[in-house]
């Protein structure tokens, strides 16, 4: 299901809570009835309605033939609890989108659909979910609740990451990590995207991450990049300055005399990223923009069922 395949029907979307829409449909409708226990939100059975119980699942179209109160009542009734986490900072308003190019070929503008689709699929599923946004300062944060005009509340904030700062604005990820850490209060599962661009201290950065882990919780990390440029420096080797989203300094340089360093270094850092995550127990799952959402639906779909 490449968003590519895609295009010709979400096109005429604008809204983000439209295109998420389209896409979580998609991948729906391409599934057989759910390996993923806990999936569907297809009803099983009616029950018949008791005085004094909540009247939000009773089947009013069934009450019309038969007038009587039934509810539906549900395969699987959850309550998970899901806190997105997205990184805000310059780095991840690359690479620069030309006119007409659709806002999620960017990392931020990737990041910011995959969020709104996770939270379609979470609303659907009828769980709860929260939002954190981290740069250079502790943004944005939102506790998880399910309802409609939280749901909406998110989406709008959600569509405002997509304006680019115009001051430089680089990535405290080990500090906010730590913050977020000390907020949730309920088990939860945490779900971050960030292209985990930080100069520093790394063995500070993987101890943020592991915090998240406290009290239980899961946590799946989405380590956004743009592949064809930052894994595997596809430059042509005329003379380019390259300049720090976060930090505004810049290097004239060939490309070829630099790519093969690089790329080993970039391995090297993401190997070793992986390999944290693994020895912590964290989910890490690398994409790309411009990739399908197939990958992060049946990523949450999987971690879920083993949640518990």
């Amino acid at each position: 299901m490449k968003i590519e395949s895609q295009l010709e029907k979400i096109s005429s979307f604008q809204h983000l809570e439209l295109l998420a829409n389209q896409v979580v449909e998609g991948f729906i409708s391409g599934m057989h009835k759910s390996p993923f226990h806990g999936f569907s939100a297809e009803f099983a059975e009616h029950k018949v309605y008791n005085s004094g119980e909540s009247t939000k699942h009773i089947d009013w179209k069934l009450f019309a033939k038969t007038d009587r109160l039934y509810t539906k009542r549900y395969e699987e009734e959850t309550n998970l609890r899901c806190h997105l986490i997205v990184d805000n900072s310059s780095s991840m308003h690359y690479p620069k989108l030309k006119d007409g190019q659709p806002f999620y070929e960017s990392k931020i503008g990737f990041a910011v659909l995959a969020s709104a689709v996770l939270m379609n699929l979470l609303k659907k599923q009828r769980d709860a979910v929260g939002l954190s946004v981290y740069s250079d300062h502790y943004e944005y944060y939102a506790p998880e609740k399910g309802s409609e005009r939280h749901h909406r509340m998110l989406l709008d904030k959600l569509e405002g990451l997509l304006q680019a700062a115009k001051e430089p604005r680089n990535t405290n990820i080990t500090t906010y990590l730590h913050q977020i850490a000390e907020k949730m209060h309920r088990r939860s599962m945490i779900v971050i995207f960030t292209d985990m661009f930080q100069s520093g201290n790394e063995e500070a950065m993987f101890n943020a991450l592991q915090h998240l882990k406290h009290d239980k919780h899961k946590v799946v990390l989405f380590h956004v990049v743009d592949n064809k440029t930052e894994l595997s420096f596809n430059y042509d080797n005329t003379p380019r300055k390259f300049i720090d989203l976060e930090t505004g300094e810049d290097v004239n340089i060939f490309a070829d005399n630099v790519r093969d360093q690089y790329e080993k270094q970039v391995e090297s850092y993401f190997s070793k990223l992986a390999a944290t995550c693994i020895q912590n127990k964290i989910k890490y799952v690398p994409v790309s923009v411009g990739d399908s959402f197939e990958k992060i639906l049946t990523t949450y779909l999987v971690e879920k069922q083993s949640f518990g």
